[in-house]
């Protein structure tokens, strides 16, 4: 006999097809967590520096901000070693299932040239560029040079290395700065003499005390002596006057050289975050960015805020990459 639609196998195999395309949608879920509604478990924050630094306190702010609108905790890693290799590559071969993400840094594109890492920003999903902080120009207060063209016209008049400076290590972001500041006014890259120190806290001091004769760091790093009345800020390698130190012209306003270099900090994921993440994540960065609360906290800092979406992060990366290459090349720190 012929069964009719609303027979009792009729709705056997009914229940038995939706049962299967249930069953089978679990399965591709389980397969790819991405798929399902992501976020559904706490999502990892690696900093490639220590816990306490200006890149850990930027993460972490940030990781405070974007959990209401995730409704999961955002945890802060700092996974510290080989002078940023080891978180930056924490971050570039974690799965790119958007359950970890990280907080890169100018390292990544002047780590490859020394030979310390293969990786560079190719390894990445950008995300969002949410600082820089340009290098600045730095002297005692009772420097005998009142301004970056003053300093840069006796640079150019002494011979090679009778100029010291200091401000990090050895091809840190801030010898690099230098020496692309050299580049631009037409000197070679070496042409002063770089002290290296194990940072800018430490360099300072040592100029303070007469043993260089000028810094290169940010400008927040000296706020503390400028405050005091012990160094004076010359100049600073922005597009813009940092809004905290309104006094201090752009190294272009000072001495007419077109030059920008500083150390900024990005989120990204691994390379091939899914589409899915990335429509959460990169709108939520920029309303992070915009909120008044991370505003508040990086000018409280002193730290320069600014933003470019993924597209405009992967072009700014590039071209840091490149000039920061050069530079290397230049100070003979290329490999």
């Amino acid at each position: 006999m012929r069964k009719t639609k609303g027979s009792p196998r009729h709705a056997w195999t009914r229940r038995t097809a939706l049962l299967a395309a249930a069953l089978g949608t679990l399965v591709f879920a389980l397969a790819n967590p991405a798929s399902a509604a992501w976020p559904e478990r706490p999502i990892t924050l690696i900093v490639p520096w220590a816990a306490g630094g200006g890149t850990d306190a930027t993460a972490r702010i940030i990781a405070k901000l974007m959990e209401p609108d995730l409704g999961v905790p955002v945890n802060v890693v700092n996974r510290t070693g080989g002078s940023g290799v080891v978180g930056h590559s924490a971050i570039a071969t974690a799965p790119p299932d958007g359950y970890t993400i990280g907080l890169i840094t100018f390292e990544i594109g002047a780590m490859h040239w020394q030979g310390l890492t293969e990786l560079n920003w190719t390894d990445y999903t950008p995300i969002a560029l949410v600082n820089e902080d340009p290098a600045g120009v730095i002297v005692r207060s009772d420097s005998p040079y009142k301004s970056a063209k003053e300093l840069l016209d006796a640079i150019r008049a002494a011979p090679k290395g009778k100029f010291k400076a200091s401000g990090t290590a050895q091809g840190g972001s801030w010898h690099i700065a230098l020496g692309g500041m050299l580049v631009a006014a037409g000197l070679p890259a070496d042409h002063v003499q770089w002290v290296p120190s194990t940072g800018a806290a430490t360099a300072l001091q040592d100029m303070v005390a007469g043993g260089v004769d000028f810094v290169t760091c940010s400008v927040p790093e000296a706020k503390a002596l400028i405050d005091a009345g012990k160094v004076r800020a010359l100049a600073l390698m922005g597009k813009e006057r940092n809004a905290t130190f309104p006094d201090v012209p752009t190294l272009e306003e000072a001495t007419g050289i077109d030059f920008q270099l500083g150390a900024w900090r990005g989120l990204a994921g691994p390379k091939g975050l899914p589409e899915e993440v990335t429509d959460k994540l990169v709108p939520l960065a920029k309303k992070v960015y915009d909120s008044k609360e991370f505003q508040d906290f990086m000018a409280s800092r002193g730290f320069a805020t600014v933003y470019a979406p993924p597209q405009e992060f992967a072009a700014f990366m590039k071209a840091r990459d490149e000039s920061t290459g050069a530079v290397m090349k230049g100070l003979g720190l290329a490999k």
